[in-house]
């Protein structure tokens, strides 16, 4: 039971705004870590209060903020940014999958 990567347009909007070293650490660590993984809450944290449902990995000074389909065995990543602004943007309406 293998877990499959999916990824919205807020995502990409998010993930194209990074520069290319940043993009190849985080496509780095979301190969290792995520792609095709048995257990994806193994290297991410529950978010809670406002954010309740949403899974977050830290990747250095970054966050990528997941949905988590059991169901379907789906990981779908909502958005990544910078730590200090990716949760008010996510906050603000922003965690519709299909943005």
């Amino acid at each position: 039971m293998s877990y499959l990567l999916l990824k919205t347009k807020l995502f990409e909007k998010n993930f194209n705004k990074l520069d290319r070293y940043t993009q190849k650490i985080i496509n780095k660590w979301v190969n290792k870590n995520l792609i095709n993984c048995e257990n994806p809450r193994q290297h991410g944290k529950a978010l809670s209060g406002d954010l309740a449902g949403l899974w977050r990995y830290r990747i250095g000074n970054y966050r990528l903020i997941c949905v988590i389909q059991d169901d379907k065995l789906i990981i779908l990543a909502v958005s990544i940014g910078k730590r200090d602004g990716i949760y008010k943007g996510v906050i603000n309406g922003s965690t519709d999958p299909f943005l």
